[in-house]
């Protein structure tokens, strides 16, 4: 049985006993607000990370959700990436096109019709980590021109209908690493790193003021070593708290969910729940 409980300024959390009844949930949700911003605006755009979320994401692509899910209308984006070729191991795209885009269609009138590949926003694997954020800035902002992905009501800010992220067990979310200088970027929608703390060293990220631009934003985190990172992240511990980059993660005219396992939650101050 699941349990919930909504934590202050740190939004909803979802806790389940298993990761099967958590992927349910999460495609319950991911869906549920597809099918929001399809009738409000048309179109549903998502930002993944990589990791875990995305085989958690799998229930999507199969009954009901492959009856119901409108693929067409997606447009995909990730908000964060290794510069690394796209059908190399470690790549975001790659974990993504294996484990979700090859699999998630639609049938209509008999025929299967998939998330269109225009509609996919990868990163320019060619270039620099510098050059590559840069590119996919600039893509960024032509499509909030044209209003495929919305824009932040108290800022120029892309406003996506979804941020998807999961955590690491040091709290990072995306490729925005503790004590890392490109935390207090405010100006950048996407930046670039070299020195990642793990490999590969050279990515492309949002920065946080494009993931709490955004509408909606989910952290995914399962597993019993990430449960201190989730107490830290989540938990009143007053002004001393260590200030991890999920604790930053706070959408300033959006909503906040995590969905957690046991395991990853084992830590929580266990007075907030209700079944």
């Amino acid at each position: 049985m699941a349990l919930y409980a909504n934590h202050n300024n740190r939004g909803d959390l979802r806790i389940h006993d298993s990761l099967d009844e958590l992927a349910t949930d999460l495609a319950d949700y991911i869906a549920e607000l597809s099918e929001v911003y399809m009738k409000e605006r048309g179109v549903f755009a998502i930002a993944l990370t990589g990791g875990s979320l995305i085989s958690l994401m799998g229930k999507l692509c199969k009954a009901p959700y492959n009856k119901t899910v409108d693929w067409a209308k997606w447009y995909i984006f990730w908000a964060d990436e290794r510069v690394v070729a796209k059908n190399h191991a470690d790549s975001n795209y790659k974990l993504v096109k294996d484990g979700f885009l090859s699999k998630a269609f639609i049938t209509e009138n008999f025929r299967l019709v998939p998330v269109v590949p225009s509609h996919v926003y990868s990163i320019n694997d060619s270039v620099s980590a510098e050059e590559a954020a840069n590119e996919y800035e600039f893509s960024l902002r032509q499509l909030v021109k044209t209003r495929t992905v919305g824009v932040s009501e108290i800022s120029d800010c892309p406003k996506f209908d979804l941020i998807l992220l999961g955590m690491g067990p040091d709290g990072h979310v995306a490729s925005l690493f503790p004590n890392h200088t490109v935390l207090d970027e405010k100006d950048e929608w996407v930046t670039f790193i070299t020195d990642s703390p793990k490999p590969p060293p050279e990515r492309i990220t949002f920065t946080l003021p494009v993931i709490n631009s955004a509408s909606n934003v989910a952290l995914v985190v399962t597993g019993g070593s990430k449960a201190e990172a989730v107490h830290l992240a989540i938990d009143d511990l007053g002004t001393d708290c260590l200030l991890l980059p999920a604790r930053m993660v706070q959408p300033t005219n959006g909503k906040l969910v995590w969905f957690l396992d046991k395991p990853a939650a084992s830590k929580l101050e266990a007075s907030q729940f209700s079944e």
